[in-house]
């Protein structure tokens, strides 16, 4: 029992002095921001990052997107090694590293799902001197909860105390939520305004870009006093997330295909808002095509965005290729949705070569292929394919 007591003690004892010295690895470093958001934080995250490098900032920001990364003063990436279930606690260890490094500043995606684990990680581990929440969408809602409202609600737990948070959400009863907790937390509640970025800046980008996201990591580096050119041309050269909204043409004998991934913008509005962004930035000339990736875990995502495709899409496009887990199920959905059966291929789960050239066999001269769901079970590795053969 003794044994028992003593162990238990020296536990306790490390654990205590470990915190401790995760607090004083904190508080070394003058600039701390903490980003989250349902869509965009990776994009976001990156963005500001390289606009603070730009800047003259030494900067470090860790991303837990699509592939988790530590991204270095010089804008390199480090892979995240993950042996175990994804923890919090990882935190820590990043902190850690970033010591070594004697960052000015440091931009950390908010890894954390659950409303209290959210908390956690900026009160525990964070403590952010900037706070930067993206948006609020209908997503995770299984753990945030199943209405808009509260999932404002559990976003705004990382909103840091006596600081400045910027966000990009611009729906009224949205920013109530977040601005009463930032106003409890005795930090500054700033809502930044896409329209003032133009189509010229975003075609700098090699990847289609959110303006929304733009404009919100420009806001957060002139708080720095970095001004706009500085760090936009930062932004612009920086490596984007291997999520992001990529176009990649591939040619093979007389056909051509313009492949489209929205894998990472997994909730239905965010979709929306990349199908009709890529309608404004491409001629989708050809057979338009949907790839709906499906996840088996995630079944309820499935439904949301055959739900939306037949709400807002199902006289925009000519095929809709299924595949993933579960896509059997989806069958009754799509007819409640209003979807033509007729327009609807339902692969399962098949190899990335198998969707490839099923894809391929229904195109005529063009096509443009939209895909969408999830990046997992397959989806990635359907990117890939068409990334690296393309013209």
């Amino acid at each position: 029992m003794l044994v028992i007591i003593l162990l238990t003690a020296i536990l306790l004892g490390f654990g205590m002095y470990e915190f401790a010295m995760h607090r004083r690895r904190v508080l070394a470093i003058p600039i701390r921001i903490h980003v989250n958001g349902t869509r965009g934080k990776s994009s976001v995250t990156r963005l500001i990052a390289s606009g603070l490098r730009a800047g003259g900032i030494r900067t470090l920001a860790k991303v837990t997107g699509t592939l988790p990364r530590i991204i270095d003063e010089k804008g390199m990436e480090v892979p995240i090694t993950r042996i175990h279930m994804v923890n919090i606690i990882e935190q820590i260890k990043v902190f850690r590293y970033f010591a070594k490094k004697h960052p000015q500043a440091i931009v950390m995606e908010c890894m954390a799902v659950q409303p209290e684990y959210q908390w956690i990680c900026e009160h525990q581990f964070v403590r952010a001197t900037v706070g930067v929440i993206t948006n609020a969408r209908m997503d995770h809602v299984r753990e945030m909860g199943p209405h808009l409202d509260n999932i404002a609600m559990s976003l705004s737990n990382t909103i840091p105390s006596n600081a400045k948070v910027f966000s990009a959400e611009n729906r009224p009863r949205l920013m109530h939520f977040m601005y009463e907790r930032a106003e409890e937390s005795g930090s500054d509640f700033v809502v930044t305004v896409p329209s003032e970025i133009n189509d010229d800046c975003m075609r700098r980008f090699s990847y289609i870009e959110h303006p929304s996201n733009v404009s919100l990591a420009l806001r957060v580096c002139e708080e720095f006093g970095i001004d706009r050119e500085t760090a936009l041309d930062g932004m612009v050269k920086a490596y984007p997330d291997p999520g992001a909204l990529y176009v990649h043409r591939v040619t093979l004998g007389n056909k051509q295909v313009m492949f489209l991934n929205a894998l990472a913008a997994n909730d239905p509005e965010s979709t929306f808002m990349a199908w009709q962004r890529a309608r404004e930035l491409y001629p989708l000339s050809g057979k338009r095509i949907l790839l709906l990736n499906t996840r088996g875990d995630r079944f309820d995502r499935s439904v949301q965005l055959v739900e939306m495709i037949g709400l807002h899409m199902k006289d925009d496009f000519d095929l809709l290729f299924s595949m993933g887990e579960s896509t059997e199920m989806l069958t009754a959905h799509i007819r409640r949705s209003g979807i033509d059966p007729q327009k609807v291929v339902r692969l399962g789960q098949v190899k990335p070569e198998k969707a490839w050239d099923a894809i391929w066999e229904s195109v005529e001269e063009r096509a443009f292929v939209f895909a969408l769901g999830n990046a997992g079970h397959g989806g990635l590795a359907v990117t890939h394919l068409f990334r690296s053969r393309r013209s």
